[in-house]
């Protein structure tokens, strides 16, 4: 699909091998500060709190910048921030402080970069090619970010504490470098800019809004996110204290969805060319639906492993197809903002989600949040089940 679409994909594998490195270390190094489990959240809080305060503004900022010259200014600047965390740990004067100082600032970089990176497919790409296109970007992920990255990250912080974020620091910079040899027709998403950025904010948001299949996968999403938050907010007591599995068999289940979602990118391809797409969409939500229902009542562990597996699959199938719906429908210079509008309600449904689930496992039980998932998931899907035909080919009527 051409040499910036190579370009994308090498930036984007590296930069995830490193992410995935600190995808361990990082809490192991909260850890290592602190044993008290508010300030431990707290961190995943601070983590999360850059795309819920800044994600509108660098969506809009994706449509206003040289969109390459964006992602490289961010990454370096996360590199930046990720290197003065290396000072402090290797000059012994590290503190619970400076990590959440630089969880929130490389959080804050990383929305930035990301906001500006996902609009760079569409441009490389033909719309036909998006799909694929989005998964070679979701196996990398997986590959590199769920599956190889955190047992070299756990190894790593045991050799010394400094090691894994300095390979962070050094694939962030190798993504840069990588990212600087793509050559876009027009790097900016609009070639003229006489608005602030608040009113291109509102333009996005009023442009998503009128858009009926588009704003119907924004509300699925954002939904499907609450529920899915509730009953995954509780799955370590779950894994802990329903299926008796210990933290090795914790940890298997979050390895079956790594793998579950690699069989799912991979086969996207042979997917898309052979189902239709709003049938491929019915298909993934009502597995959503009936992994709820099934965690909700089994107790045995190996049965919870191959639910998991599915789940994987399902999820990242998904999560391709509703980027790729998204992206073919949205104009170029509206790219950043719907999809930080996207982001931005992903986010807050995760955190509300979150939120709900604890609250209801302590009232009811652990397999509550689960049902909570089931009944709320599969009564928005009944909602929106006949308007899917009509968002799974949403760019027929995109202006």
């Amino acid at each position: 699909m051409g040499a910036g679409f190579r370009w994308l994909v090498a930036s984007s594998w590296t930069a995830n091998i490193g992410d995935g490195i600190v995808l361990a270390a990082g809490p192991l190094l909260v850890a290592s500060q602190t044993r008290n489990a508010v300030l431990v959240a707290l961190a995943a809080i601070l983590e999360r709190l850059p795309y819920l305060l800044f994600g509108l503004h660098a969506g809009a900022f994706a449509d206003r910048w040289d969109r390459r010259r964006t992602v490289i200014a961010a990454d370096l600047a996360r590199a930046c921030v990720v290197l003065g965390l290396c000072v402090v740990i290797a000059t012994g004067t590290v503190s619970i402080g400076w990590v959440y100082a630089a969880l929130f600032l490389a959080g804050t970089a990383e929305v930035f970069s990301d906001s500006a990176s996902r609009t760079l497919l569409p441009m490389l790409v033909d719309k036909a090619d998006l799909g694929i296109g989005n998964a070679r970007l979701q196996a990398g992920f997986l590959t590199a970010n769920q599956l190889v990255g955190p047992p070299i990250g756990a190894f790593l912080f045991a050799v010394g504490h400094v090691v894994p974020f300095s390979v962070q620091a050094l694939a962030v910079a190798l993504g840069v470098v990588l990212i600087s040899r793509i050559r876009l027709p027009s790097a900016r998403g609009r070639e003229q800019v006489d608005t602030h950025v608040r009113q291109d904010i509102v333009d996005g948001i009023r442009w998503l809004w009128s858009n009926a299949a588009v704003r119907t996968l924004a509300l699925i999403i954002f939904v499907f996110n609450i529920t899915w938050g509730a009953a995954w907010s509780v799955l370590v007591l779950w894994a802990l204290d329903r299926l008796h599995i210990g933290t090795v068999g914790y940890g298997l289940l979050t390895t079956m969805v790594a793998i579950g979602g690699l069989l799912g990118t991979v086969s996207y391809d042979w997917l898309e060319r052979r189902v239709p797409l709003a049938t491929l969409m019915r298909i993934c939500l009502t597995l959503e639906v009936l992994t709820h229902l099934a965690l909700a009542l089994t107790t045995i562990p190996w049965v919870a492993m191959v639910i998991m597996v599915i789940f994987g699959a399902y999820a990242f199938v998904w999560g391709t197809l509703g980027q790729t719906v998204r992206q073919r429908a949205v104009p170029t210079e509206f790219q950043g903002r719907v999809g930080s509008v996207y982001v931005t309600g992903l986010v807050a449904g995760l955190l509300v989600g979150q939120g709900l689930g604890g609250w209801i496992a302590q009232v009811w039980g652990l397999a509550a949040p689960f049902w909570f998932a089931f009944v709320g998931s599969g009564l928005t899907l009944v909602l929106v089940w006949r308007q899917l035909a009509h968002i799974a080919h949403a760019d027929a009527h995109a202006t």
